[in-house]
């Protein structure tokens, strides 16, 4: 049997990446109907729903009305609300019906959601997201894992988005997330550790230079500093709960969890710095890791208040 195309996609989180796919699947054609909890939230309650109009997408005030309609749910939150959110959700699902969890949370996690949605009897997909959404959009590379890794990976190739089955079974697409992410995210926590210190000591050209000559071909001296810096710089405090998920994963495994533990704490400490300094990414401006380095090493400001 062919794949099937998916006429209505239920989101739940309307942030980065689930105010994009919704964006862009209402774009073309896809029925889509997005619940976030801000839409409750008095303070952001006006710019949630502004945002959800502008998309095109419907709003639902609650999980079961989003859900309702959907052939597809698609959790895309945060690593600490994707229980929560399936747990939420699994009352209101129905036989046949597809959760899929986006979030980037351990194999043992994304095991417990699955434990929850099959129990209500609907169908659970993990998917590991294994790029910036923000730069490839829809086509950015996903993983798929489950029983029905395979069929779903079809349908949401037939909707334009990049997806590929990695395994029939729940936790192997998470764990090449999360392995990777024991590299990626540990490269860049060690470029800000090197390089801001470098600074400080009038050395980052050096240093820069010394890496250009001992890995060439990787962008040392040129726009890898700077990519490095910006996600890291941007997506602090989530980079922080994947690390920590991350630690998880490798603790489970029975694997030395320190190199990441270090990497989520680089992402803590470098989330205080910003907001003690009143430091906030800016992404219509040109980016420098020069420019976030002379930041935060300015002097704090204290409470005048105080």
């Amino acid at each position: 049997m062919g794949a099937q195309m998916i006429e209505h996609v239920g989101i739940i989180g309307f942030g980065e990446v689930g105010g994009i796919f919704g964006q862009d699947l209402a774009a073309a054609g896809t029925v889509v109907t997005v619940y976030d909890t801000l839409f409750h939230n008095g303070r952001h309650q006006s710019s949630a729903l502004e945002r959800a109009r502008k998309a095109g997408v419907h709003v639902a005030m609650t999980i079961e009305e989003m859900s309702q309609k959907a052939d597809i749910v698609l959790s895309a939150v945060t690593a600490s609300s994707a229980l929560p959110a399936a747990k939420h959700a699994a009352p209101f699902l129905r036989r046949g019906q597809v959760y899929m969890d986006l979030n980037s949370v351990s194999p043992d996690t994304k095991m417990q959601i699955g434990g929850e949605i099959e129990k209500a009897g609907a169908d659970f997909v993990e998917a590991a997201v294994m790029a910036a959404v923000k730069t490839a959009r829809m086509r950015t590379p996903i993983l798929l894992g489950g029983a029905r890794a395979s069929q779903m990976a079809g349908e949401l190739q037939l909707l334009g988005i990049d997806a590929s089955a990695a395994s029939d079974r729940i936790g192997v697409a998470s764990a090449i997330k999360m392995c990777r992410s024991v590299v990626m995210k540990g490269l860049a926590a060690l470029a800000i550790e090197s390089l801001f210190a470098a600074r400080r000591y009038g050395a980052e050209e050096a240093v820069i230079a010394s890496f250009a000559q001992t890995y060439p071909g990787m962008g040392w001296d040129k726009g890898l500093p700077d990519a490095l810096t910006r996600r890291a710089v941007e997506h602090s405090q989530r980079r922080e709960a994947e690390m920590r998920e991350v630690v998880e994963t490798l603790k489970s495994a029975g694997i030395n969890s320190g190199m990441s533990s270090a990497t989520a704490d680089l992402q803590k400490w470098l989330t205080s710095a910003m907001e003690a300094r009143n430091f906030e990414f800016k992404g219509d401006l040109p980016f420098s890791w020069q420019n976030v380095a002379d930041k935060l090493a300015e002097p704090v400001e204290k409470d005048k208040r105080q």
